[in-house]
């Protein structure tokens, strides 16, 4: 168990530095004026203080996982509208929007998984005591 809750809580940070990343090299590529190509940045800033928050107070883990989870939800969420603009073909911003999505869904599933194994193993503990 001890090896996942490390495994989620780098996956966090990570994901949140990805995005922080990700946000800024598109809006210098795309030469983009706009506030909305850092909409990736703007997500992955509070998702990596999630992350940092999990390492740094362990014993206020499950909230700040599920805060992080959230996050990676509206990510998703977020992506969605790549699905509405998607016959323009790839540009940067629907590239983005498709990431995000991918992206945002797959950290949403593992964070997902990793409550429930969470909980299985809480109440396995429990039961052999």
């Amino acid at each position: 168990m001890e090896q996942q809750s490390n495994f989620i809580e780098n996956v966090t940070l990570g994901y949140g530095v990805f995005l922080i990343a990700w946000g800024i090299v598109i809006s210098i590529l795309s030469e983009s004026e706009s506030i909305t190509s850092y909409f990736p940045s703007m997500l992955g800033a509070p998702l990596a203080v999630s992350g940092w928050m999990v390492m740094r107070k362990p014993e206020d883990r499950k909230t700040w996982m599920h805060v992080a989870a959230l996050i990676g939800l509206f990510c998703a969420l977020g992506g969605i509208r790549f699905f509405m603009v998607m016959g323009d073909g790839i540009t940067y911003a629907s590239g983005s929007q498709l990431m995000l999505f991918i992206t945002g869904t797959a950290y949403t599933v593992l964070c997902v998984r990793s409550f429930i194994a969470a909980r299985k193993a809480r109440e396995a503990a429990e039961a052999s005591a």
